[in-house]
This record gives structure tokens, C-alpha cells and sequence, in this order.
């Protein structure tokens, strides 16, 4: 899959992103001041993984998965997993 950059207004591109960002947060057991998505790739699954580099400060940043179920099935987005420790310029890959 080809990564796609951000370029147009990210509520309408992922209307759940601000739902990842508590989901994050509690898991890393942290406060982001900063948490923007920079690039994406998807992949269609039984539903949708986003594989979203994150940026979470000025010079770190992080990878994100996160499912979107199919719509019948009336779920919100889940964070599966995420890679800490990333660089603006690391290549965003699927995991």
C-alpha cells in the first residue's frame, strides 16, 4: 500500500483519531501535548487498519494501529498496537 500524506483536514479523513488519543495516553501512562498525524497506509481487513505515524513532541514520534470495525458492527476504533521511539523520517511499515 502506498503511504498517503495528510494533506487534507484529519477530522474528515479519520473522524475517530481523537478517540486513539485517551487510548494512547493511558497506555503510555502519559499526557501528549502534541499529537499529530503526519502519514497513513491502510489495509482492509474485516474492517480497516490504519497505520498512522504520530507525531507526540517536537522530535518524537510514534506509530500507531488502530482497527476500525465494519459499520454494522457499531464499534469504535481500537488502538491495537504502537511503536514508540520513531523519527519524523523512519518509513511507516505494517506491524
Amino acid at each position: 500500500m502506498q503511504e498517503k500524506s495528510l494533506t487534507m483536514n484529519l477530522p474528515t479523513i479519520f473522524p475517530f483519531f481523537s478517540q486513539v488519543k485517551p487510548q494512547f495516553e493511558s497506555r503510555e501512562n502519559r499526557t501528549c501535548g502534541i499529537f499529530k498525524a503526519i502519514v497513513y497506509k491502510t489495509q482492509v481487513v474485516a474492517g480497516i487498519n490504519y497505520f498512522i505515524k504520530v507525531q507526540v513532541s517536537d522530535n518524537n514520534y510514534v506509530h500507531i494501529r488502530v482497527f476500525q470495525s465494519l459499520p454494522q458492527e457499531n464499534e469504535g476504533p481500537r488502538l491495537v498496537s504502537y511503536q514508540t521511539g520513531k523519527t519524523r523520517d523512519d518509513p511507516l511499515t505494517y506491524f
